[in-house]
């Protein structure tokens, strides 16, 4: 039972970050166009990792040193609009795996079959 809870904590953790980070001023996140990927919240409830990933080009780690710096303001957002008991503290981590899926898909498109191996295998499919 406890899990599910827990389920329930992450998701809307992962809900309410996103809005979050469409108020926060700082342009390093502004300009990144930062989304939140997931959330892992300690059974204890004391530590959070929120996984990020972003759009643009930017250097990772001034990304990062933003989010960073508005972790207390979105904490703070936390704990106003979320009823725990204790607001975690906040650690965000950089996500590679929609820029891997969209380096896979790129992959997956470039693939492509000539016609004659299509007529030969609907040749012998018929037989």
């Amino acid at each position: 039972m406890a899990n599910y809870r827990r389920g329930r904590i992450n998701d809307e953790m992962l809900k309410e970050i996103a809005m979050i980070l469409r108020e926060v001023k700082d342009p390093r996140v502004q300009r990144a166009f930062v989304s939140v990927t997931s959330a892992e919240v300690t059974p204890d409830l004391k530590y959070a990792k929120i996984y990020y990933s972003y759009l643009t080009a930017e250097d990772p780690k001034e990304v990062a040193k933003g989010l960073k710096a508005a972790s207390g303001y979105i904490r703070g957002q936390i704990a106003r609009r979320m009823n725990l008991r204790m607001t975690p503290e906040l650690t965000f981590i950089h996500d590679n795996s929609i820029k891997h899926g969209a380096h896979i898909a790129t992959l997956l498109e470039g693939i492509t079959f000539s016609e004659e191996e299509s007529d030969d295998e609907g040749e012998n499919g018929d037989e």
